[in-house]
């Protein structure tokens, strides 16, 4: 098994070993990655996690050729080529090919034939043994009050040869390939069925080879067929296949081999085609689904990982028109300050409710959360901000501001999405128990612009709305996947032990939703940490988790500045040995020590495989030990470009072909990636303008929160629709 894997992914046996013994033993990926390099040979953090599905899908099917071997040998079936077979099976749909004639199932026509006893007629047709007799002589043996005559006898012989041809493991696979290789998908539009929006236009008269429908077309048609407005048929030809099958098992003339080509036809029709097109559906939703998964992973990566804009007074809007617009000033620790009301249709009175509560409270960014009423709730804050002359300075429609001066306003367009499943949490009820859940999701607006990752580890991500046709695919591996990839940004990031909530500690490398709670209550109860080692104080928090989760934990004001930074407590004594060796009196910070160590290194004076030798750590442990002194503190999020912040707004008759915008990518599909660029829709840039070379992937130029600069291509007003260009 590990040597399959190791072949499959291209890596080498050894690191495929220890990895999975890692694995086994519990610990996590983040973990692993980080912090157990020299036994993985620097396998990243996604080759791992390919590894381990890889391992589950085949200790899977290890299992299942188990339980298969064990039922064929209970029920007397296992012969020896069975066994063979068995054993060859790389693949969970082979073992269900072979099991398939032996499988309890409904009563079929074929096994009402075998209850007339008419199976050894069956076996005979298929051996081609009836030589020269004639059907009645061949038939004669089988009739009786059950079976009254020579057409009844092979009436049922010919559904068992159906159904046995039919079920015939290398006949399904080689079919399987075949409709796999040559079909076409055709797609048509249900007469007399409404399409009122034509969201489903593109497919009404549609037709793709099957090996070539791209995935979000898969998941397009299966959503349009659930609706009602499509149809799809996997067209392929049929006769030929047929056609070969009747020459395989019934080649000769004669009236037996007649029997066999019409039970071989009737197969095909009734089971096998309408089998393989079902596994066929089902095959490509899988790998439609699979490729979905990666797209949303990374769109939700992407949004966690928008940088933070810290030590901001910000007031969060909740937009909306029956209900009104809810505001919400926190201050620059993320402390909520104070609530208002205000209507969009009571222009004056929400401009000056508005404008009072931001000099009142010294807010210096509008967050502006993008759901129903955005473009008009932006249009009314940026008359506030020009009408008041309190806006920032632009150098141009959506260009990055300079941080402002205090009392200057500015605002940004941020993702609402999961703010009303945060609102009704039992989370947001503890933080804000005195608030209503209509008051809360404009908090998290606010806070999510603050520190994106910290708020929006608060909601169910399934909720944050992270592409198309999220609904469409599997929850339970859906939830999986975005649990991973929350797992996988907060230990990016790292966490501030004395501040972090309990939902972000929970997604901490070895932490649960239990042990998180106790650390914050310890917290709370205790005062501060002081050190990483007081975590094994904590009720629940025993030796191994603290092994996976001290090296993402950082106390920023540790009087040990080890505790500061990302190097694991494991590794103290190496990183102390090296600070001995270049920082003789000691006192000096860090980040002069790892200077030293890397003049010393640049001129020869000493190197990696020295200190290695030197401190007892491997080579990559020590390189990292020397970056995380180098930068003890660092949040990798404050190196990306901070969020675009603007003082007025575009309106869509604004546009025209040819402008220059600067906008932020909202989301990232297949077919490109849809842009804000301050107008009330998002633009899309298509794959083929995403850049000046070919892309086929666009994931491999833009992610969910990156900026960009974009030229107008058109603009369809009517419609809504605006086409936009990275190709500048």
């Amino acid at each position: 098994m590990l040597p399959r894997i190791a072949r499959e992914l291209g890596l080498g046996v050894p690191q495929i070993e220890r990895t999975v013994a890692l694995l086994d033993e519990g610990s996590t990926v983040p973990f692993i990655t980080r912090y157990r390099k020299e036994a993985t040979g620097g396998l990243d953090e996604e080759q791992i996690r390919q590894l381990a599905e890889r391992l589950a899908y085949l200790r899977g099917l290890e299992a299942r050729r188990a339980e298969v071997r064990a039922a064929l040998d209970q029920g007397g079936n296992l012969t020896p080529e069975l066994d063979q077979a068995l054993a060859a099976a790389e693949t969970l749909q082979t073992i269900e090919d072979i099991y398939l004639p032996f499988r309890p199932k409904r009563r079929t026509r074929a096994q009402v034939a075998r209850e007339l006893g008419l199976q050894p007629l069956a076996e005979l047709l298929l051996a081609r043994q009836a030589g020269g007799r004639s059907p009645e002589d061949v038939c004669a043996p089988f009739l009786g009050e059950q079976v009254p005559d020579v057409a009844a006898a092979l009436a049922g012989a010919r559904d068992i040869v159906a159904e046995t041809v039919a079920e015939t493991a290398s006949v399904r696979q080689a079919v399987r390939e075949a409709v796999r290789r040559t079909a076409n998908v055709r797609v048509a539009r249900k007469e007399g069925v409404a399409d009122e929006k034509g969201t489903y236009q593109a497919y009404y008269e549609f037709s793709q080879p099957l090996k070539a429908l791209p995935p979000y077309r898969t998941l397009a048609i299966n959503r349009g067929e659930r609706e009602g407005v499509l149809s799809l048929d996997i067209e392929s030809n049929q006769e030929a296949f047929i056609g070969s099958l009747q020459r395989r098992y019934a080649p000769g003339q004669s009236w037996a081999d007649g029997e066999v080509r019409a039970a071989v036809a009737d197969g095909f029709k009734r089971l096998l085609a309408p089998a393989i097109e079902r596994d066929l559906r089902a095959e490509l939703t899988q790998a439609a689904e699979q490729h979905a998964l990666v797209i949303f992973a990374a769109n939700l990566r992407g949004l966690l990982l928008q940088p933070p804009l810290r030590g901001r007074v910000v007031l969060g809007v909740d937009p909306g028109f029956r209900t009104g617009c809810k505001l919400a000033v926190v201050d620059a620790t993320g402390k909520y300050v104070e609530g208002a009301l205000i209507y969009l249709h009571q222009a004056d009175r929400a401009k000056d409710t508005l404008l009072k509560l931001c000099q009142r409270r010294g807010v210096q960014v509008i967050a502006i959360g993008n759901g129903t009423a955005s473009r008009e709730t932006e249009a009314l804050v940026a008359e506030v901000i020009r009408e008041s002359g309190v806006g920032g300075q632009e150098s141009g429609k959506g260009d990055r501001l300079p941080t402002p001066a205090p009392r200057l306003l500015q605002y940004t367009i941020v993702s609402e999405a999961g703010a009303s499943v945060y609102s009704a949490s039992p989370v947001a009820r503890e933080e804000f128990p005195d608030l209503d859940a209509t008051e809360r999701g404009n908090i998290s607006i606010a806070r999510r612009l603050q520190d994106p990752l910290a708020e929006l580890v608060k909601i169910d991500p399934k909720a944050l709305g992270v592409g198309l046709y999220q609904h469409d695919v599997d929850q339970k591996a859906l939830a999986a996947r975005l649990g991973d990839v929350v797992e996988s940004a907060v230990n990016y990031v790292g966490v501030d032990l004395n501040t972090a909530s309990a939902p972000l500690l929970t997604y901490v490398a070895g932490l649960n939703t239990k042990v998180a709670k106790a650390v914050v209550a310890h917290r709370d109860s205790g005062g501060p940490f002081r050190t990483r080692k007081e975590l094994l104080k904590v009720k629940g928090l025993g030796p191994k988790a603290f092994e996976q989760a001290a090296g993402f934990l950082r106390i920023p004001d540790a009087t040990d500045p080890l505790d500061r930074t990302a190097i694991h407590p494991e590794s103290y004594p190496a990183a102390r040995k090296l600070i001995g060796l270049f920082d003789g009196d000691g006192g000096s910070p860090l980040p002069e020590v790892a200077a030293r160590i890397r003049a010393a290194i640049r001129a020869g004076e000493t190197s990696m495989a020295d200190l290695a030798e030197l401190t007892g750590a491997g080579e990559p442990t020590l390189a990292d030990i020397i970056e995380y002194m180098a930068r003890p503190g660092r949040d990798p999020r404050e190196e990306l470009p901070p969020p675009l912040l603007r003082a007025d707004v575009l309106k869509l008759e604004d546009l025209a072909p040819g402008m220059t915008l600067k906008g932020t990518v909202r989301n990232v599909v297949d077919f490109g990636a849809f842009v804000d660029i301050g107008v009330k829709q998002d633009g899309l840039v298509h794959v083929s303008e995403l850049s000046a070379h070919f892309v086929k992937n666009p994931l491999e130029v833009v992610q969910v929160g990156d900026q960009v600069e974009v030229r107008v291509l058109s603009v369809d007003a009517a419609r809504g629709r605006i086409a936009l260009s990275m190709r500048l």
